[in-house]
């Protein structure tokens, strides 16, 4: 059964640092590119990151550019997600989701067929 499980989110104050892993399990990652997009009470959900299948590529939005890095480590079927100096508005829940194009990196929400249930980010004094 294909899962992807996302973890280490929680409450952090402004310009704290988290990090954000999604486990995969039941296909092969490394055939797939992987982005992480997150949603706020209210809005749509965004791209945040996104990674190609074999690290080699990656892509961020404007509001998280110098602070988020995207890494993956294929033999451990886990993408990485390091968050630094966050901000309230950083405050969502965060998606891994995986889209079947080796060797590229995919920024079209639409284009990821497989998702997670998401980890919660709350930054906050």
């Amino acid at each position: 059964q294909l899962q992807l499980v996302e973890s280490g989110g929680g409450l952090v104050q402004p310009g704290g640092s988290l990090r954000l892993s999604c486990a995969a399990s039941g296909f092969l990652m490394e055939h797939y590119a992987i982005g992480w997009f997150r949603q706020a009470p209210g809005k749509e959900r965004e791209g945040v990151s996104y990674i190609s299948s074999n690290g080699g590529s990656t892509d961020y939005a404007d509001s998280v550019k110098g602070r988020f890095t995207i890494s993956r480590d294929n033999a451990k079927a886990t993408v990485y997600l390091q968050m630094n100096s966050l901000k309230p508005e950083d405050t969502a829940v965060y998606y891994c989701a995986a889209a079947p194009f080796p060797g590229m990196v995919v920024t079209g929400l639409y284009d990821y067929d497989y998702w997670g249930r998401g980890t919660q980010v709350t930054v906050s004094s």
